[in-house]
């Protein structure tokens, strides 16, 4: 009995010390620590470049064991972090600067929605765009083809000129399968509709002019690829615009109305020659200035093409909403309509054998169906002495950009359910 006494008396003594050893055992460390901790409290511990805290925990069971457990140091690795991040700031700042410039660039895309907008707002509220009265027209118009040339190289045109069936395709439906069309619904629009002559004369005056930079911006929406042949073939209709419109003006509305050639001639020349040329050049000698102005340019366009947009309509709200108002809508969504299927179709048959037809249709397309309507307008306002005339290029400048923004949108959701289904 004393024996066993005796034996489990020196157990538990035994057991005693090992559990003061296991409650002394972190005191030790951490008093032993304590000395060098202060020098170096701020380099913890890494494991693998990443700062640790570690804990000691004491199991007893059967046998008596002590586990190490490092977990990350939260405190030390978010200082590291707001160091890494006010470290990389001017690279966040930047790329918020950058990210603002991208924005701008892009404002094109908003387009369709500012035109929109702008249409409903000059029938709704005249007054809102009646200040921009026709001796606007003009600058605006300038403006825009400034726009163009200033994003615009020579590499453009010399990445181009290596199709020239494709150019030559682009200006026979600028300045014939739409003149035919024009002259077409403006003979309609004066023997089956009954309107008065000016408003068929609008119709034709439409198809006369060059194609739209819209439709340069609208291929790159679709085909980017494609975009340098759509800027060759509009520079090269807005150019020769310069002889070609006042000699189909006088061919199609000349036993009509009274058209003033040289009048037409020096207006245009003022208006685009003379603005794609400043911007060429500054783009060449001065790139800087160019960089430093270019972003800005896309916002700039879609305000000055609202206000070229509602002004019209707010304008001859009388004429529009007049009893024929109706009448000349139909006949200008006809007439555009008519023009991007003739520019499709015609595009298939003669380009049949093109690896990229389908690309090329889209954009012969867009050249064929979208014009200058706001330089037709600036004609009629300053050349025809009847204000009827300016009424169908300012109903065609509205539609014609809503329906080719129209055509973007339907044409990338075929593409994209395109590609889905060969995925």
């Amino acid at each position: 009995m004393n024996l066993s006494s005796s034996i489990l008396g020196k157990n538990l003594l035994q057991i005693h010390r090992l559990h003061r050893s296991q409650l002394e055992f972190p005191t030790c460390i951490s008093s032993r620590n304590q000395s060098i901790s202060h020098p170096l409290h701020r380099f913890p511990p890494q494991i693998n470049g990443v700062s640790v805290r570690c804990s000691n925990s004491f199991h007893w069971s059967s046998r008596f064991s002590i586990s190490t457990r490092c977990v990350p140091d939260s405190s030390s690795e978010s200082l590291r972090l707001d160091c890494d991040s006010s470290s990389s700031s001017p690279e966040i700042l930047n790329q918020k600067k950058t990210t603002f410039v991208d924005v701008l660039k892009q404002s094109n895309s908003l387009l369709p929605h500012v035109v929109l907008a702008s249409t409903l707002l000059a029938l709704i509220f005249p007054p809102s765009f009646a200040w921009f009265t026709s001796r606007y027209y003009a600058p605006a118009l300038g403006f825009l083809m400034f726009a163009v040339g200033v994003n615009s190289s020579e590499k453009d045109f010399f990445e181009a000129f290596k199709q020239p069936a494709a150019i030559f395709a682009g200006y026979v439906g600028q300045f014939f399968v739409k003149p035919v069309l024009g002259y077409l619904f403006g003979t309609i629009a004066v023997t089956l509709f009954g309107l008065p002559t000016a408003i068929g004369a609008g119709i034709m005056l439409v198809s006369c002019v060059s194609g739209a930079q819209l439709s340069s911006y609208a291929t790159f929406l679709t085909d980017p690829a494609l975009a340098p042949l759509s800027v060759v073939m509009t520079s090269l209709s807005t150019a020769t615009a310069v002889f070609v419109t006042p000699f189909l003006s006088l061919l199609l509305i000349g036993k009509r109305l009274p058209v003033d050639v040289k009048g037409m001639i020096s207006s245009i020349t003022q208006i685009v020659v003379a603005p794609i040329a400043a911007g060429l050049l500054l783009n060449r000698f001065f790139p800087r200035i160019c960089e430093a102005i270019r972003p800005f340019l896309p916002p700039l366009s879609v305000l000055v093409t609202a206000c070229c947009v509602g002004a019209p309509l707010a304008i001859n709200i009388h004429a529009v909403i007049s009893p024929f108002g109706f009448s000349i809508l139909l006949l200008i969504v006809a007439f555009h309509l008519s023009a991007f299927i003739a520019g499709y179709a015609l595009t298939g048959l003669a380009f049949h054998r093109s690896l990229d037809v389908k690309a090329l249709q889209r954009t012969l397309s867009y050249e064929t169906g979208m014009q200058s309507s706001l330089l037709a307008l600036a004609l009629a306002n300053r050349f025809f002495q009847d204000p009827l005339v300016s009424v169908p290029p300012a109903i065609s400048t509205v539609m014609m950009s809503l329906m080719g923004f129209s055509l973007v949108m339907i044409w990338n959701k075929g593409k994209e359910k395109n590609m889905m289904k060969e995925s």
